[in-house]
């Protein structure tokens, strides 16, 4: 185990969920972090957050970003349009990019991270991801990295540890670390329950049956 302290930035999803217990299986000390940035399923997503962090005794910062819902364009935020249904790939999925996301909170959990002498950030980006936003490319994640290191005199190394994995093989090791899953939020929508028909709620249902998992959630649909 490595004797150093993580901060993992933290949704509340099945991604960053995963994130976070395999941080805890690495890491000799974790904290967490989200971010308040105006998107429609906030509310959901940090209510997630804060309910496994508080589970696993894992202390959890939230911060807020409310300029980007102020003055960002994107139908993920309250201010755009309906969130799209159907399949999670660029052409259905390209107007919830909301510009530069990842790099606004790698930067913030960044200097976080330094000031409190943490040695690592994680990010649980996934190769699904890959082609509808530009901020969870390998590209990105590799500049990100050279930057935040450099930036930070050394002190604080970004790490992606499934960059490359798929959110079905995301799924399976989160199952075998013990993430309990029922408790994440994907929904964009940000209802009461998962809507069932985003491309997020198709990408989570279709995460568990490529793992061989039961799914957990309960949709509207």
């Amino acid at each position: 185990m490595n004797q150093q302290h993580a901060l993992v930035v933290f949704s509340g999803g099945m991604d960053s969920a995963t994130a976070l217990w395999w941080a805890l299986r690495e890491f000799s000390a974790v904290s967490a972090v989200s971010f308040a940035y105006g998107a429609k399923h906030n509310a959901r997503e940090l209510a997630a957050a804060e309910t496994i962090c508080r589970n696993l005794s894992v202390p959890h910062i939230e911060i807020p970003l409310g300029f980007i819902g102020r003055y960002f364009h994107s139908s993920l935020l309250k201010s755009g349009g309906a969130i799209p249904e159907g399949a999670y790939n660029e052409e259905n999925m390209a107007s919830t990019v909301v510009p530069f996301r990842n790099g606004i909170m790698l930067a913030a959990a960044a200097g976080l991270a330094e000031d409190s002498g943490f040695s690592a950030v994680i990010l649980g980006n996934h190769s699904g991801d890959h082609a509808i936003y530009p901020d969870c490319r390998p590209e990105f994640i590799d500049g990100m990295a050279q930057a935040i290191e450099a930036g930070t005199g050394g002190k604080v190394k970004l790490l992606s540890p499934f960059c490359r994995m798929s959110k079905g093989q995301i799924a399976a090791l989160g199952a075998e670390l013990g993430v309990d899953f029922s408790l994440t939020w994907s929904c964009y929508n940000g209802r009461d329950k998962h809507c069932g028909k985003c491309g997020t709620c198709r990408e989570r249902r279709e995460a568990f049956r490529e793992a061989g998992l039961p799914d957990p959630t309960v949709y509207e649909d």
